[in-house]
């Protein structure tokens, strides 16, 4: 027998998430961790998008997160280009990134967030969780499968290794990952010419000085320092990205960028530095047997519009609920070889359009004259804005690519006529009441019309018959039946739509394609 049921190397954001998603499953993981505390110095991801934190509602921890985000929601939800922080403004974007409500279409805004405030929330959800363990201090160095299982190498600081067995391996170590190379994965991509200097630093009453007021991130244009800066808290901590600057320039000149970034004298104290170029790479393999890839482990992208740690969230709940089914014993095989086909075309999809939003930053908007006074500034800053608005409105506004995209591909999704299968439930509220409130932690079938609700038993019927949990919850009082297009709606553990329609001629034939034990030919299935 295995020591556990899912190891996981690596406990950043994306492991210690696909740990909460099979912890909460009652599946016994182990997380696998180098670091014993998480890191400030480099908060890489600062925004947990409008999905992300539907996953974490789902979890019971948005509120939580919430509560320990160094900035509310309420702080700004504005973009602003200008020539430096304390000069003039160029354009601004509002209502970005999710931060602003849109009705119906989402139950939770997107949240401003340093990574290290979500890691350490996740790492105590994962400490409340009676069968996760977080092992720290530790790397996983080697691993050998067999039909049975998989036996992980971990070794510590001193070069002490100890053995553990598990059922399955996913592997969240990251760009360094051990893992991808042991399955015989490499990435395929590209790495961008340009360098980049990340920096941390300390700038009491910085904000009291810019006259845009507060804003998300400011994009400075100036050919002293391109840039992209932005608050962590409002105790003047700041982070920036210097455009162009490689490691030496940054480290010897981080001071004076920061300066001509923010157009004062700042006597800023450097915190960190991550000097860093941009990669866009994809794993050409996400899986061998028993052990799987997700997060940066398999694929990277430009960090421009807030995708690649919420893209890898997506990853660790993807597979976490596919594998807590095949471990409960109702998933069948077609469930796991759906991931990577399921998963694969929206992380290229992100890779393209951050890509894009890599191609316009700072640098490239660089023009004569925006600080000047005269009628040619006037012109300038106004030719600046006018591209602005043209080329960057995509990466703030992007929420079809966080809540639109649809699984075209998938053997255990019923492509029939229905247009809403693969795609995620398109969210209600119901008197007040968000409708994802009541969606169970197994599949579950909306009823939106009457006359549907024998045809629901005879599905609820052929889903216990094999183990499969799903909770029917009837809303034909709720008018809805039109904004979905059929009767009857089955929603997956991720808020997928897994098939939509008014009958269900084989309910057991049905169930058995969703849940991975019958991949029989239907649209958009594979092989």
């Amino acid at each position: 027998m295995a020591d556990y049921q899912v190891v996981i190397a690596g406990g950043g954001p994306v492991g210690l998430a696909a740990a909460v998603e099979l912890g909460r499953r009652g599946i016994h993981v182990l997380v696998i961790e180098p670091r014993v505390t998480v890191s400030h110095a480099r908060p890489r991801c600062k925004t947990v998008n409008a999905r992300s934190m539907e996953h974490l509602r789902r979890w019971g921890l948005a509120d939580e997160l919430r509560k320990r985000a160094p900035l509310s929601t309420d702080w700004s939800q504005d973009v602003v280009f200008c020539t430096s922080l304390t000069g003039r403004e160029l354009s601004r974007f509002s209502g970005v990134l999710g931060l602003v409500a849109e009705g119906d279409r989402f139950p939770e805004l997107g949240q401003q967030a340093p990574q290290y405030v979500l890691e350490e929330l996740l790492r105590d959800s994962v400490g409340d969780l009676p069968s996760c363990e977080l092992r720290t201090g530790l790397a996983v160095t080697d691993l050998q499968q067999d039909a049975a299982g998989v036996t992980v190498t971990a070794t510590d600081t001193h070069g002490t290794s100890t053995r553990v067995t598990a059922e399955y391996l996913i592997g969240c170590d990251g760009p360094r990952s051990a893992v991808r190379p042991l399955i015989g994965a490499a990435y395929d991509g590209e790495h961008a010419l340009r360098p980049n200097f990340g920096m941390v630093f300390q700038a009491p009453g910085l904000s009291e000085l810019v006259p845009h007021g507060p804003a998300v991130h400011y994009w400075v244009i100036n050919p002293d320092a391109p840039a992209l800066l932005g608050p962590l808290d409002r105790e003047g901590t700041w982070w920036m990205i210097a455009f162009g600057a490689d490691a030496e320039t940054g480290a010897r000149d981080a001071g004076q960028l920061i300066d001509a970034a923010t157009g004062t004298t700042t006597g800023a104290v450097i915190l960190s530095t991550d000097p860093w170029t941009a990669r866009m790479q994809i794993a050409d393999r996400m899986r061998d047997r028993r052990v799987f890839l997700a997060g940066d482990a398999a694929h990277l992208n430009p960090p421009l519009g807030g995708h690649g740690l919420n893209t890898g969230l997506g990853d660790a709940v993807d597979l976490g609920w596919k594998l807590a089914a095949v471990l409960d014993g109702w998933g069948g095989p077609a469930l796991l070889d759906s991931y990577a086909g399921e998963r694969r075309p929206i992380q290229e999809r992100v890779i393209r359009e951050a890509t894009a939003n890599m191609a316009v930053t700072s640098a490239e908007l660089l023009a004569d004259n925006l600080d000047a006074a005269d009628e040619d500034g006037e012109r300038a800053r106004l030719t600046a804005g006018e591209r602005i608005q043209a080329t960057k409105r995509a990466e703030f506004h992007s929420l079809d690519l966080v809540l639109d995209i649809r699984i075209e591909e998938s053997p255990v999704i019923a492509h029939n006529p229905s247009a809403l299968a693969g795609s995620r439930l398109p969210h209600a509220w119901l008197d007040g009441q968000s409708l994802y409130d009541d969606l169970g932690s197994g599949f579950t079938l909306l009823v939106l019309a009457d006359l549907a609700a024998s045809e629901a038993v005879r599905i609820g019927q052929a889903a216990h018959s094999r183990g499969v949990p799903l909770s029917t919850v009837n809303l034909s009082g709720h008018h809805l039946r039109d904004r979905y297009g059929a009767d009857l709606v089955l929603v997956r553990p991720d808020q997928y739509v897994a098939w939509a329609d008014d009958l269900a001629p084989e309910p057991a034939r049905l169930i058995d394609l969703l849940r991975g034990e019958c991949p029989v030919a239907t649209k958009g299935a594979t092989t």
